[in-house]
């Protein structure tokens, strides 16, 4: 049976401890009576997934069974999370593609043959041909992307898009042919908390949708999230399908880097001495190329059906089930590692743009109401923050970083003086549309993301990182944790409570 949530405290017995540090690792021997906090251990993956997606279909929450809602002569659309979800990528089949295909084998019993795919991609990257032939599998992309009946959602194609509701201050839209489909089906994976219909707005909106699901400073007269939910909801002949997946983010050779230190056998500890020697040895961009073709161990542990907020509230409870550790009140200083993968980085570079909002928005804020460090604390961080940029994938993020930054990094100034450049720049448009880059505003949105962080904390530090590069965006570097420290020591004190979250990304804090 899996074990829980746990929190060490380091004693002189306490082995150094693991530290993502971008594309490699560090070894890091902690001070007395730091809080460890280990993620729970995988739960039991469902024991049939084809059962599990036979019965979710069959058996949905509030509604009727999927078959019921389906019948010849009906406009068909089935949407599916792009490839931004899991981190690392999941190992084949994707769950997504096996649901897709129970849907499908359902839809032609019972005569449905007007059946439309779509990617729904928000304002993310294009998916190319062997992203969506791998997370789809190869009789559903042989069968429906040669006719153009399975593609990209394109949030900027005005043609392509339905006007749900329009206002002075805010139009909201949704993909046309999603909108006017006789049944939508979703399929998604469920991360941090269930998503429900929100999912849909932000895979399938335009981008003036899928902004107003950020908390954009200063933005005003627009509708909240929950208003575009219930819009959604109301306008849309929806049901979603949501699979949590377990806590397996190691696969071989990498498990070891899933288990706690001291209970490291002795395959793990030669496997981490090769692994250091790999990194040693290895160019940054071969360890950036070893990093985008790993595939985690992930197993999905639920799968649900139908109403999307049942669906939500179902997934919801089912992330907290195996990402959530108690945590004994707020620390002085919390440290995060920051590997090199991020959703946003699928087959391409972490820029530091993207390392940044992966420690204060998706680690930092991974908690149920309270940060694990206390108002004014310090965040210490680990990643070499480089400044490589992916051309293809990430030019508004260049230009955010040598442009805006060395100007500002205030949220709200970037939001008032930049924002609408980089909505609407055609050029940023052309590459959205054509090529394989993110909208030109997106990772505003993310800088936007950091913004609590930024506020809630005294003291950001990274380290062993690029100084230049963190000073552009607003932070301080450090060598070593001692340097850190040291840093902190004026703002913290010289014996500062001190908590470690040890693969912050597989684990939700409940702070008491």
């Amino acid at each position: 049976m899996a074990r829980p949530g746990f929190v060490l405290e380091v004693d002189d017995r306490t082995p150094p401890m693991v530290v993502p540090h971008g594309v490699g690792f560090r070894l890091e021997r902690f001070p007395m009576g730091t809080s460890v906090v280990y993620p729970p251990e995988p739960l039991a993956a469902v024991p049939d997934v084809t059962e599990a997606i036979d019965a979710a279909l069959d058996a949905p929450l509030d509604s009727a069974p999927l078959t019921d809602r389906l019948h010849r002569g009906m406009r068909l659309v089935i949407a599916f999370d792009d490839v931004t979800t899991p981190v690392p990528r999941m190992p084949q089949p994707d769950i997504r593609g096996r649901i897709v295909e129970a849907v499908l084998r359902r839809a032609a019993e019972v005569g449905v043959d007007d059946v439309v795919l779509i990617g729904a991609r928000g304002l993310h990257r294009r998916m190319t041909e062997a992203e969506l032939l791998q997370l789809l599998g190869e009789r559903v992309f042989r069968s429906f992307y040669a006719d153009g009946k399975l593609g990209n959602h394109d949030a900027e194609d005005a043609e392509q898009l339905s006007v749900l509701s329009s206002s002075d201050e805010s139009q909201l839209s949704l993909n046309a042919a999603a909108a006017q489909a006789d049944l939508l089906v979703h399929v998604h994976i469920a991360d941090h908390s269930g998503n429900g219909a929100l999912a849909t707005a932000y895979g399938l909106g335009s981008t003036a949708t899928v902004s107003q699901l950020t908390a954009r400073p200063g933005a005003v007269g627009e509708s909240s999230p929950e208003e575009i939910e219930l819009l959604v909801s109301g306008s849309v002949n929806l049901f979603t399908v949501e699979a949590v997946l377990d806590n397996a983010a190691y696969s071989f050779p990498l498990q070891f880097l899933g288990k706690r230190e001291w209970e490291w056998s002795l395959k793990d500890r030669a496997a981490w001495l090769a692994v250091r020697r790999g990194v040693a040895v290895t160019s940054v961009r071969a360890r950036s190329r070893i990093r985008n073709a790993a595939r985690a161990g992930y197993a999905p542990i639920q799968i649900a059906a139908g109403a999307p907020a049942a669906v939500a509230r179902a997934s919801a409870r089912q992330v907290a089930a195996q990402r959530l550790v108690e945590v004994d009140g707020q620390a002085d200083i919390a440290v995060l590692g920051v590997p090199q993968g991020t959703p946003y980085s699928a087959d391409s570079i972490t820029n530091p743009i993207l390392a940044a909002w992966s420690a204060l928005s998706a680690g930092f804020a991974a908690h149920t109401g309270r940060p694990v460090v206390r108002p004014g604390g310090a965040l210490i961080l680990y990643h070499s923050m480089q400044p490589d940029f992916s051309p293809l994938h990430h030019p508004s993020y260049l230009d955010l970083f040598a442009d805006v930054l060395p100007a500002t990094t205030d949220a709200t100034q970037i939001a008032e003086k930049f924002e609408q450049k980089y909505a609407t720049d055609p050029w940023y448009r052309h590459l959205y549309q054509t090529s394989y880059a993110f909208h030109g505003v997106h990772p505003l949105h993310l800088w936007y993301e950091m913004a609590a962080a930024r506020a809630h904390c005294g003291d950001i530090i990274w380290v062993g990182a690029h100084r230049p590069t963190v000073e552009r965006l607003g932070f301080r570097a450090a060598s070593t944790l001692a340097d850190a420290l040291e840093i902190v020591s004026s703002t913290v004190g010289r014996s500062p409570a001190i908590t470690y979250l040890h693969n912050s990304a597989q684990l939700v804090t409940d702070v008491r």
